[in-house]
């Protein structure tokens, strides 16, 4: 169960990831849509699925977004409704900023009986407008529901910046996170340098490690990779410049994600980190999609000779 590889804190975790619908196509429209993406998805090995909760963001960042903003299903109507006979665990992203706290309350005490997992976001930005702080989802979710387990989210980009996020994910573990997922990871150094803090700081202060999970998104195009960079996902100039010289961007996207994760993985191994990988496609393009679906079969592969070389130490 997903439940007892986060509280085993496990290594290899594996999930996939995605967007729910526009909430204005028709009930036909969505229908059709997520029996495409059940079809992709059964024959999948993987722990979990993640329906993200998207908020606009526009206040984060001047520059125009490359791809329009427009509202989508909410993620566990989706899920409920439409990927019913998928059989595997769900975790419900919610930005909580845009929730009151009864509403976020009753959300948490729904299906009491039930095993759920949810992933709490904070604001996209200091002037993005709140009713709900990370920490108020934190104290609800821990009084109200103890068979909700929720994660986190972790930005190595900004431990860049601030050298801090290790702290972050410490604190928000006191505060009940039991796991961790990064947004698309494209900068190894950000992410080893994370990594490093976050494992000497348990170390020296005896602090038990929960599994993080490193995100992974195939580039299809220069268009994606615009949007990435809106999203606020670091790519280093000379992978940038590998995508847009190259002859095929997706093929190269892939081999250098898979090369970031596997070297992320292995030095989570040497230092007794979980880390376990999410994938995911920012674009709604059908070969980026099915490049991501192909992703998740080789990242799987690649961990289970990883677990065998391991075992047989």
């Amino acid at each position: 169960m997903l439940k007892d590889l986060i509280l085993n804190k496990q290594s290899g975790i594996l999930t996939y990831g995605m967007t729910p619908p526009k909430e204005d196509n028709t009930e036909e429209k969505i229908t059709e849509i997520a029996q495409k993406q059940i079809e992709r998805l059964k024959g999948l090995d993987i722990d979990a699925l993640i329906l993200y909760d998207v908020q606009e963001e526009s206040d984060r960042i001047d520059q125009e977004r490359p791809f329009p903003y427009t509202t989508m299903l909410d993620p566990e109507l989706y899920s409920k409704q439409y990927l019913h006979t998928l059989e595997v665990p769900k975790i419900i992203y919610r930005c909580v900023g845009k929730y009151s706290e009864s509403e976020l309350s009753q959300w948490v005490q729904k299906d009491i009986e039930q095993q759920r997992y949810t992933v709490y976001v904070g604001a996209s930005s200091s002037q993005q407008a709140v009713k709900l702080e990370l920490a108020d989802a934190y104290r609800i979710s821990k009084m109200n529901n103890d068979k909700l387990s929720f994660g986190g989210v972790i930005i190595p980009e900004r431990h860049m910046v601030k050298n801090d996020e290790h702290l972050r994910v410490v604190n928000k573990v006191k505060q009940g996170c039991d796991f961790f997922i990064s947004q698309a990871t494209y900068n190894v150094e950000a992410s080893k340098n994370f990594l490093s803090d976050y494992y000497h700081y348990c170390n020296e202060n005896e602090i038990e490690m929960v599994p993080i999970l490193f995100n992974l998104a195939p580039c299809g195009s220069t268009k994606t990779l615009d949007f990435m960079k809106w999203l606020g996902i670091s790519i280093p100039r000379w992978l940038e410049n590998e995508l847009k010289y190259s002859s095929d961007v997706l093929d190269k996207s892939i081999q250098l994600t898979s090369k970031i994760f596997e070297e992320l993985y292995e030095f989570g191994l040497e230092k007794g980190i979980p880390i376990g990988c999410s994938v995911e496609s920012v674009s709604t393009r059908k070969v980026e999609i099915e490049a991501s679906i192909q992703m998740v079969k080789d990242i799987k592969v690649m961990l289970d000779k990883k677990r065998l070389v391991d075992v047989s130490r």
